[in-house]
C-alpha cells in the first residue's frame, strides 16, 4: 500500500468516524430540554429496582462528570457546543435503528431531563524508530476516542433507554443506514457484546461501518445508575484505516460510575 494511499484511507475513515463520534475531543453541554437480551450474548443487565430513582439536575451531573484527576491515562476535555451533533441531526433509514445511531453519533436516547457531556482522547503510541513511514502513520492513529455523555431522566426513562437500546440491536442486528450532521453512514452489522459489571443496567454494542470500502469496528457501552444513563461510543482511528478491532477503554466505564455512587 502506497503511502499516499494509506493518507487518503486514513483521512476518509477519520472523517467518517468522527462524524459518528462528533469529534470526541473536547466538553461540556447542558440541556434540559434501548428487545432485552435473549441470553445469547453475555450481557451485564439487572433488574429495574421498582420505584424509579430521582432524576440528578445539572449541577450534580456537572459534579459527577468525569475529570482529568478522574483517568490515569489519556486526556479529558470539554465538547465545544459547535461539535456536538444535536440529536435532531441524526437520521436513520429505519426508524427502529435510531437509538443505535444516536448513541454513535455522541447523543442519547429518549428525553432526558439534563444532560452533561465529556470528551477523552487516549495516549499516542510512539511507532518503532526507523519504522516504515506506513506503519509509522498508522501508529499514531492508533488511539481510542470516546464521548461520555451522562444524561439523566425523570419518571422511568432511564430504564426505557436501555430497553430502547436492546430492542434496536435486535431489529438492526443486519445493518442499517443513517445520516448524522448531513454525512450519510452505512453499518454492516449490530452485535451485542460483553457488558462491564458495576452498574444498575448495562449494554455493550460493536457496530460494523463501511467506510471507504473498509468494514470498521465501532464500540459503545452504556450503563445505568439509578435515574442517570452514561453513554461511551468509541473509536479508533488506525481500527478505522486497517478494518481490525479494538479494546473499548472499559476503565472510562469504571471510572464513571465511580463518580455516581
Amino acid at each position: 500500500m502506497s503511502s499516499l494511499v494509506v493518507r487518503r484511507t486514513a483521512l476518509a475513515a477519520s472523517t467518517a468516524a468522527l462524524v459518528l463520534l462528533a469529534t470526541a475531543c473536547g466538553g461540556s453541554s447542558d440541556s434540559k430540554d434501548a428487545k432485552a437480551d435473549d441470553g445469547k450474548t453475555a450481557q451485564a443487565d439487572k433488574t429495574a429496582s421498582a420505584a424509579p430513582a430521582k432524576a440528578l439536575g445539572a449541577a450534580e451531573l456537572e459534579k459527577a462528570a468525569l475529570t482529568q484527576a478522574d483517568v490515569k491515562s489519556g486526556k479529558v476535555t470539554k465538547l465545544p457546543a459547535k461539535d456536538d451533533i444535536a440529536q435532531d441531526k441524526v437520521k436513520t433509514g429505519d426508524a427502529a435503528c435510531t437509538p443505535l445511531a444516536l448513541v454513535q453519533s455522541g447523543s442519547w436516547v429518549g428525553t432526558p431531563a439534563a444532560t452533561v457531556k465529556r470528551s477523552w482522547l487516549a495516549d499516542g503510541k510512539k511507532p518503532a524508530a526507523g519504522a516504515d513511514p506506513q506503519l509509522a502513520l498508522l501508529a499514531g492513529l492508533d488511539r481510542e476516542k470516546a464521548i461520555v455523555t451522562l444524561a439523566s431522566y425523570e419518571d422511568g426513562g432511564a430504564e426505557q433507554a436501555l430497553k430502547d437500546l436492546r430492542t434496536a440491536a435486535d431489529k438492526c442486528a443486519g445493518g442499517y443506514t443513517y445520516i448524522a450532521d448531513g454525512t450519510k453512514t452505512g453499518i454492516a452489522k449490530v452485535a451485542v457484546t460483553q457488558a462491564p459489571e458495576g452498574a444498575d443496567e448495562a449494554f455493550a454494542v460493536t457496530q460494523t461501518m463501511n467506510a471507504d470500502g473498509v468494514k470498521a469496528p465501532v464500540k459503545a457501552v452504556v450503563v445505568r445508575k439509578g435515574a442517570t444513563v452514561v453513554y461511551l461510543p468509541a473509536i479508533n482511528l488506525a481500527a478505522a484505516v486497517s478494518g481490525k478491532d479494538f479494546d473499548f477503554p472499559t476503565a472510562l466505564v469504571d471510572a464513571q460510575l465511580a463518580k455516581l455512587k
